[in-house]
């Protein structure tokens, strides 16, 4: 604003050699600029604290900025000629002529400054409404995801128990207690992320349900590799991949199957695979349990764009589906 100021005033006196004229407009800058930027950001920080927008501060700055320098130029022309020998080689400006340059120069310099100062500001703020708009729209479907995979997850445990209330009566009620405890565990108030060491601690009481539920044709084995415990993952984000290898494949291998939960690390990111020994899938089909794979996959989107993934690979010695998500290391 400074370089542009300077270079008007050259160029007005090189054009009409008025030295009154330069002198007077060379005060009025020099008061008005520093007072128009300060009562700028004054008018602008005052504005956004009352929440009033853009619009309105604009003009209302605009238009005092205009007769802000209307009045100092007109003053400072006055002082000028009254109290020097200064006179301008060329008949001086009409009183309307003063207030009308001065006005302009006032909407000039404003305008300057909101180019500088206020658009920036605004592109920054409508980038960070955005960013908190994504934020809170992937905060919200992540939510939908967790409130249809829970009730999904609670009818499959049901159904499963319900075979055994009139088999094993007494194995019912000890597995309606584990139910209780994973149900503590899994729609009660909690973050998004949890460790992989609390996510395998809560699949292991869910084993045990299907293990007694399926006696003698269903075996669960762990491979929790070294480091992997206080990985951070998504709440939940294995229990679908299990149940779908339960039901899917190991339960339809004749005599039974097994389902083998494994985590290591592989440089920065954590892999977890859920593999069953079941028949397999042919790779141009669709495996079923579809919900629960997309859930899955758009909780991987959502929380980590392209670095998260799940890819599923089947043979006829069976299937396996494998997540990858960077490192995300919780308290230990």
């Amino acid at each position: 604003m400074a370089t542009v100021a300077l270079l008007q005033l050259a160029s007005e006196y090189l054009g009409t050699h008025d030295a009154a004229r330069l002198l007077s407009k060379t005060i009025a800058l020099a008061v008005g600029l520093p007072l128009l930027i300060v009562c700028s950001f004054a008018l602008f920080r005052w504005s956004s604290n009352k929440f009033l927008g853009l619009l309105g501060p604009l003009f209302v700055g605009a238009v005092g900025a205009g007769i802000f320098f209307a009045g100092l130029l007109s003053a400072t022309r006055a002082a000028t000629f009254a109290l020097t020998t200064v006179r301008a080689r060329s008949e001086p400006y009409g009183e309307w002529d003063v207030v009308r340059v001065g006005f302009m120069t006032g909407l000039t310099y404003f305008a300057l400054w909101a180019l500088v100062f206020v658009l920036p500001m605004v592109a920054e703020s409508a980038r960070m409404r955005g960013l908190e708009a994504d934020k809170l729209r992937t905060e919200a479907e992540l939510a939908q995801l967790r409130s249809h995979l829970e009730p999904h997850f609670l009818l499959n445990t049901l159904n499963a128990i319900a075979g055994l209330v009139t088999e094993d009566p007494r194995q019912a009620r000890k597995l309606l207690g584990s139910l209780g405890d994973l149900l503590r565990d899994s729609v009660g108030p909690s973050a998004e992320m949890e460790t992989l060491d609390a996510q395998i601690e809560w699949l292991r009481r869910y084993a045990q349900i299907l293990e007694t539920r399926h006696d003698g044709q269903l075996a669960f084995h762990w491979e929790i590799g070294d480091g992997t415990p206080r990985a951070l993952l998504p709440r939940l984000l294995l229990q679908p991949l299990v149940e779908n290898a339960v039901k899917h494949g190991a339960l339809m291998r004749a005599g039974g199957g097994a389902i083998t939960v494994r985590t290591q690390l592989d440089g920065s990111r954590l892999v977890c695979t859920v593999e069953d020994n079941g028949p397999g899938v042919p790779t141009s089909a669709t495996r079923p349990g579809a919900f629960g794979l997309v859930s899955v996959r758009r909780r991987l989107a959502l929380r980590y764009a392209d670095a998260g993934s799940l890819r599923l690979e089947s043979s006829p010695a069976g299937t396996r589906s494998i997540v990858e998500l960077p490192v995300e290391l919780g308290a230990s």
